[in-house]
């Protein structure tokens, strides 16, 4: 199993100017860390996002650490102005930035859900054939290009194992797979080991994220913290600190043979570096452990 971690963890930083997101590169490596994935490419005024694509992958090469992962937003429902077609051609679009930084494997959103003015069932079952149909569309394209796609368990409404599990059983492609993420699963209140052990049929990559949780009959806790989508509260946390049981979902993993990547994303309140750090130590003995 590889280490990695995703720039989203440094995003803190490269937002203040602290650290240019091509830095980040040099300083995974510095780190410790076997690989890296890059979600949302930060570009500079005055370049595209090709080239700079094609820079970020230069500088990989050069300090000797491979990009494992590319991750981007997507919405088949309400992308595009609604238009499934434009969105499934903007998707494939990014497709052509995935092979140009040379990764195996890119991870779109399916949908944040229905538009709160949208006529008619909103169920997921409802979105089920549409979702299904924008993530066939970006697959078979990426496939001719030797890159994999996933969608991982993110914003929501389509974010418990149950409903990935749906999606990727109706998409019914052998280059789609899902980016497991064991943390986001508690945004939708469902258990993050039997999340898990569900979703590793098809898993391609996976993602390490630790949450501090407190019930929702708790006071709101204040700056930092979230709603899950059943009313309960979450704030980002180093791997090892919260109350996500990571070290039972690496156990999962491992026994059900997982030997690709798992990336840290850190999305706590502490300082970034420190963090991120304390996050590779913990997850690293975690591994052994497990």
């Amino acid at each position: 199993m590889k280490i990695g971690v995703s720039s989203y963890s440094y995003s803190r930083l490269v937002r203040a100017g602290t650290m240019q997101q091509i830095e980040v590169i040099a300083k995974a490596k510095e780190m410790g860390f076997d690989v890296i994935e890059f979600s949302t490419i930060a570009v500079p005024e005055g370049k595209t996002l090709a080239a700079y694509a094609a820079e970020l992958r230069a500088e990989a090469e050069k300090v000797g650490i491979e990009i494992a992962n590319y991750t981007i937003g997507a919405d088949f429902l309400k992308g595009s102005d609604g238009d499934l077609a434009a969105e499934i051609e903007r998707v494939k679009a990014e497709v052509d930035i995935a092979e140009i930084l040379g990764v195996p494997g890119m991870r779109h959103d399916a949908t944040g859900g229905f538009a709160a003015d949208h006529v008619g069932p909103k169920s997921f079952d409802a979105a089920l054939p549409r979702l299904a149909e924008g993530c066939r569309g970006v697959t078979e394209y990426a496939a001719t290009k030797g890159i994999k796609t996933m969608v991982e368990n993110h914003g929501h409404f389509c974010q418990d194992s149950i409903r990935v599990e749906k999606l990727v059983t109706a998409v019914d492609h052998p280059n789609f797979g899902v980016l497991i993420d064991m943390g986001n699963f508690v945004c939708a209140d469902d258990d993050p080991p039997t999340a898990v052990g569900r979703l590793m049929p098809y898993a391609f990559h996976c993602h390490a994220k630790d949450f501090h949780l407190k019930p929702g009959t708790d006071v709101f806790p204040g700056t930092g913290w979230a709603l899950t989508r059943g009313g309960n509260f979450r704030r980002g946390a180093m791997i090892g600190h919260g109350n996500v049981p990571v070290l039972q979902c690496v156990r999962v993993m491992k026994k059900a043979g997982f030997d690709g990547v798992l990336s840290i994303e850190f999305e706590g309140m502490e300082e970034v570096i420190s963090g991120i750090q304390n996050g590779l130590d913990n997850l690293r003995r975690f591994v052994e452990m497990a």
